[in-house]
């Protein structure tokens, strides 16, 4: 009794292992094909809980999500010849499991060996076929989504890889020819520099004429203002003065003389030659 008690947990222990491992399960970030002794019997197993023969089927996972190549910098050729040293990186994904794994047994790091020399190809026939600076800031756009159209169709097929996007992180110059690139943007920038200088002399020299003739415009027009004003002034006081001779000849001389007398003692340093009968003298003659 007590032997057919552990044959039936024998048994059921047996069952459980088995029924484990004909049980397996699929993840949605995963892609999975089914193998019988090597060979694909069902490719592309959908996520979810499945059945599998033990030892007779094999199931291998992979990375459904997008995955990421980042490539080593590489030296190409624009189309005038100048060498250019690029930075990029690859995002990818399986398109197809059954063709992934054909070409490369489901190892990425193969799969990263297979799409290296093809990307590196593409980018080294786009850059050739554009200028300095049609890569560097005017079409790299177009480039990279025209490399990643080309690309796509190749390794679709040959590989079962979806290119999902290239991109540059960076582009350098040699080192052997940064230094005369550098002299030569130096130089550039110095000639602009110069340019503007004597664009803003000429500006300046143009604004101080123009500003000095102003000047001579208004100093014209005050001084003749200024004398148009002195001269109704003198007039005034011209007619002011006749005026009041005609008033009064007699005291107008008297008042005159007086001036004269004043303005002429005025130095005692001053010598004065004159007849004793000078009409100079009158008004000292003639007390009354």
């Amino acid at each position: 009794m007590q032997s057919k008690s552990i044959s039936a947990l024998i048994l059921i222990a047996v069952l459980a292992l088995v029924g484990a491992n004909s049980l397996y399960i699929v993840d949605e970030t995963e892609r999975a094909i089914k193998l019988k002794f090597g060979e694909i019997i069902e490719a592309d197993i959908k996520p979810g809980l499945h059945f599998k023969i033990p030892v007779l089927n094999t199931i291998r996972k992979f990375e459904a999500r997008i995955l990421t190549m980042d490539s080593r910098p590489q030296r190409y050729l624009t189309l005038e010849k100048k060498a250019v040293i690029v930075d990029s990186f690859i995002k990818w994904r399986i398109a197809n499991v059954q063709e992934y794994y054909q070409a490369t047994s489901g190892d990425e790091l193969v799969a990263a060996r297979l799409l290296a020399p093809r990307v590196d190809e593409g980018l080294r026939n786009q850059f050739g076929e554009r200028t300095m600076y049609e890569v560097v800031s005017g079409e790299r756009d177009e480039l990279m989504d025209e490399l990643t159209e080309k690309l796509n169709a190749v390794t679709k097929e040959e590989l079962g890889i979806e290119i999902r996007d290239i991109r540059v992180k960076r582009i350098d110059l040699p080192q052997e020819v940064s230094h005369a690139v550098f002299e030569r943007m130096n130089t550039e920038r110095q000639r602009e520099a110069r340019e503007h200088r004597s664009q803003g002399k000429e500006l300046a020299e143009g604004i101080r004429a123009d500003a000095d003739r102003q000047r001579q415009v208004i100093l014209a027009e005050a001084f003749r203002e200024s004398e148009r004003i002195r001269g109704e002034g003198d007039a005034t006081a011209a007619a002011t003065y006749a005026s009041a001779y005609t008033k009064n000849p007699e005291f107008y001389s008297f008042i005159r003389s007086l001036e004269a007398y004043r303005n002429s003692f005025s130095s005692k340093s001053d010598i004065m030659i004159l007849k004793p009968d000078s009409e100079f003298f009158n008004y000292m003659k003639k007390s009354q």
